[in-house]
């Protein structure tokens, strides 16, 4: 099977397993915190909004992790202070009135009593919810749903202007691309990308149709794009810049 993958974001994973502890070390005249979690194959190193966590094997010295860590000090301090620095957190607890961006825009989320149901009013998303209902499910589902009916009509459109059939459209929930395209199964795009304002996204869906033609990355595709999305290096280069904000439900 044919499959060309656009790889440009690598979302983090959530840290849940009891065996993670937190220690403490100095880095340039500061103390940071750190989750280290032991029974990884090898020594790995995350920073986010949850701050420095740290996976390694069982039986590997914590001087050795730790050295590891001071000999990337400085990039350690700087992501932490751009992290700080960020005006809003992407992991998002779902409460009644938070907003969400969707295509471009703020929408409101209202969470009511009720038996996990969603509901779009106008602009609004209503989540009825019972009491021990996780809301951020709830508010992915409803967004799933908006982006297959968005993206739908985004490869309808750039496929009619190569006079190609729109070929099926699944939505993905990969950790390391936006998008895909296969002789086979046909394109999957990223959902999250309905956060982001559709001239952005656009460019996504246009890559992927561009390789029904072409399943490469040569000159000839990339004039495929350019007949379909002009603009697709202005919105490459912002797509790379957005993906560390979007919010993580």
């Amino acid at each position: 099977m044919l499959l060309e993958q656009l790889k440009l974001f690598r979302l983090p994973e959530p840290d849940v397993s009891p065996a993670a502890k937190t220690r403490r070390l100095l880095i340039a005249g500061r103390v940071i915190d750190y989750r280290l979690k032991s029974g990884a194959r090898r020594l790995a190193m995350t920073i986010d909004e949850r701050g420095l966590r740290l996976s390694a094997p069982t039986r590997m010295p914590l001087a050795e992790i730790e050295a590891f860590v001071m000999s990337h000090g400085a990039w350690v301090i700087q992501k932490l202070d751009e992290l700080a620095s960020r005006a809003a957190p992407r992991h998002l607890r779902l409460a009644d009135g938070i907003r969400l961006p969707l295509l471009g825009e703020n929408i409101e989320v209202r969470v009511l009593p009720g038996a996990n149901r969603i509901r779009w009013v106008a602009q609004t998303l209503v989540l009825e919810a019972r009491a021990e209902a996780d809301l951020g499910q709830l508010a992915t589902r409803a967004l799933k749903g908006r982006a297959l009916e968005h993206f739908g009509a985004r490869v309808a459109h750039y496929t009619a202007q190569l006079d190609l059939p729109a070929p099926p459209l699944g939505l993905s929930t990969a950790r390391t691309c936006w998008g895909s395209c296969s002789s086979i199964s046909g394109i999957r795009i990223n959902w999250r990308l309905i956060h982001l304002p559709a001239h952005i996204s656009d460019y996504v869906v246009a890559h992927e149709v561009a390789h029904l033609l072409e399943m490469n990355h040569s000159p000839r595709f990339w004039r495929v794009v350019e007949q379909i999305y002009p603009h697709w290096q202005k919105a490459r280069t912002t797509l790379k810049a957005h993906a560390a904000s979007l919010p993580i439900l």
